[in-house]
Order: structure tokens, then sequence, then C-alpha cells
């Protein structure tokens, strides 16, 4: 039986799933052995309040554990990780201790199933200063980055971004969501594709019931970060009559009775929100990188269910049902929403949507596994 090794940020149990999830899933539905080596968690996870902590037991911890048939978690904990530390005074004083990360992951109850791998995926995260350690366990196994993330835009220390560039001659095949990230590594590695966020199209198309029955206009938001939260201040303020949904851990939202906070909840839960909503939202705060979500998963989900997408103007598409506003402006606010609630839903095309079936199947046969 074919092994995959996923070196990971995410914990398998989290509520929130995100495409490494997804790739999980696919490779299990296709026959495989999965191990989610979920990594960057330390002793600093706790005074930052990492929202995986609350998914995790301790007695886990740096423990090969078996969750369902065919399915294994090993949680790496260490004493630091990698982290942005936001003063550049402290993020040089602790640089030595960041780069020597790799060191400090115990693999040893994981170590044998490593080694029995035939292929292992790395999502852009601390974890890839594990690379050369894994390719010393196995180095007969093939390769993948899942560049899932910008690691500028996640404002990543820098010796995280350093040991990006050291492994990326090293991987066969490295995989891209979106073009912004695409054109970041074109000129630096061989093996370099495009794919695009793929969906579960079984779950977004079996029947659920409204959860809006009743309520008018609705637009939802689902996500964890980078939220703008001056557009929803505006934007419920300015359309009273319309009804403003969040999905996510977004904090500072405004308290009026148009605005409805949902927190983190199970991903099947948000499917109703996402496919009887009138419009999706990806309005987002700036920071660097934001660019690279105009094809972010939640933005193919709110494609397949044929919502026009409403986003601010420094976050660019050629999505002909994307419509930008300009961040801070009432008018602009208002006049983009109500454009986008008359686009022509039938219009949206789906047909260049993929299962993430589809998109495990080309990575095998591309490397020929």
């Amino acid at each position: 039986m074919k092994r995959v090794v996923f070196v990971t940020g995410h914990c398998w149990t989290s509520r929130r799933k995100a495409g490494f999830h997804w790739l999980a899933d696919a490779f299990l539905s296709q026959g495989w052995e999965v191990l989610f080596l979920t990594t960057s968690l330390s002793l600093l996870s706790i005074p930052r309040l990492d929202h995986r902590l609350k998914y995790i037991s301790f007695r886990d911890l740096n423990q090969l554990r078996e969750l369902q048939s065919r399915l294994f978690s090993y949680i790496s904990f260490t004493t630091v990780h990698p982290a942005h530390l936001r003063v550049p005074f402290f993020n040089r004083l602790f640089t030595p201790v960041f780069q020597n990360y790799a060191d400090q992951v115990n693999l040893r109850s994981c170590k044998d199933w490593v080694q029995k791998s035939h292929l292992c995926i790395f999502e852009s995260t601390s974890g890839l200063l594990l690379m050369d350690r894994i390719q010393q366990i196995n180095p007969d196994a093939k390769y993948i980055y899942r560049v899932s993330d910008d690691l500028r835009f996640l404002r990543s220390h820098p010796v995280v971004l350093e040991a990006e560039e050291r492994a990326l001659e090293k991987f066969d095949l490295i995989s891209t969501p979106s073009a912004a990230i695409f054109s970041l590594f074109q000129s630096k590695s061989q093996g370099l594709r495009l794919d695009y966020h793929a969906i579960r199209k079984d779950l977004f198309d079996a029947s659920c019931p409204n959860p809006y029955q009743g309520r008018g206009t609705n637009a939802v938001f689902s996500g964890i970060s980078h939220f703008d939260l001056d557009f929803l201040e505006i934007a419920s303020q300015c359309l009273p009559e319309w009804n403003f949904h969040i999905i996510g851990p977004i904090r500072g939202l405004p308290k009026r009775s148009n605005v409805f906070a949902y927190g983190e909840v199970p991903f099947i839960e948000t499917i109703p929100y996402i496919k009887h909503a009138d419009i999706g939202l990806q309005t987002r705060s700036y920071v660097p990188g934001v660019e690279s979500l105009n094809r972010s998963l939640k933005t193919i989900q709110y494609t397949y269910c044929r919502l026009p997408i409403v986003a601010p103007d420094y976050l660019k598409s050629d999505l002909g049902h994307w419509y930008t506003y300009k961040p801070g402006d009432a008018s602009s606010i208002v006049e983009t929403l109500t454009t986008a609630l008359n686009h022509p839903r039938e219009t949206i095309s789906t047909v260049d949507i993929l299962s993430w079936d589809e998109i495990v199947a080309d990575w095998c046969q591309e490397l020929g596994i």
C-alpha cells in the first residue's frame, strides 16, 4: 500500500478544513495510507493563543496515532518554533534558536512510517526546515511543495523564508494555488505547476436546508484572518436591510442586528451558508501578498456556488463575477454590493473547477507513482 506524508501546520482534528485536509482526504479515497505530520507548535503557541490548541490533547503530542483506518496523525510539539516576533531585534535574537528547529523535532515514533513512505508533501510553514532531515530518513520518496500561502504574506520569520529558498531545488514538483504565487517561483524552480484550489463537489452538490429562510439579502464571509472590519462597519450601516454572515474567529465585529457572527464552525456546517447566500465576501484588509487570495479556496467555493464576489480594489481578478470597492469609501462599497447582487448568476462558469481527486491523480501521473 502506498504511503504519503503531509508536513503541515494544520491539525487533522481542526474544525476548519484547509486545502491540506482535502488533499489528504483525496489520497485516502484513492487507497493510500496518510500521515498528517503537524509542525509549528511549541510553548510559544500558548501565549499566542494558537487556535490549534483547542483541537489537540497533550497526551498525543510527539506520538504516532492512528485516527482511523489508513489515517495517522503525528503532532510535533517543541520548546520553540520559528515565529515572527514583530520586533526586528527579537527576530535577530532568536534566529540561532529557530535555525535549530529541525533538531528539536522528535520524529522517533514516526521515523519508520516516514522511511517507508512513497511521497512527502510540504506546506508553506516552518516545517520546511525539516526538509533535509526527512530526505535523509527517506531519500527515495518523491517530494512535492504545495505552496498553500505566500510566506511573505504570512509574515514568516526570515529563517523560514531562507529554508524555503534552500528547499526549492530539492522538490520533484512545486504546486501553486494562484497566479500571483506562481509568478514568485517562475524563475526559481523546475517542475512548477499552477493548480488552483479544488473542491469536494459531492459535498456542495448535496441538498441542504437554506439557513437564510425569510432573511432577505445575505452576504457571507468565511475565513480566519485579515478581514476588512471597516468594510463591514460601513456596509452594515448603509444597507440595514442586508444581512452579513461572518464565519470564522474574527474579532471586533460591529454589533448590529444585521451582522451575524458564527465563530469557527465545522466545515460541513459552512456549506449551506455559502450555497444559499446571495454574495460571497472576499473582503480582506491589505497586507503584502494579499493578491494571492484572488483564487483562494474560499473563492473557488464561492464560484462553484455561483456567487458574485465582492473584494477590495487592491485584490485583482480576471473573474467576470468579481466586483471591487474602494476601501473606506461608503458610496463605492454600497454601489459595488448592489451591482454585484444584480449579476446574472447563471452565467458564472464552474467548468474549470477541479475536484481534489483530479489534482491528486495529475500529481501521481506526473511523478510516476
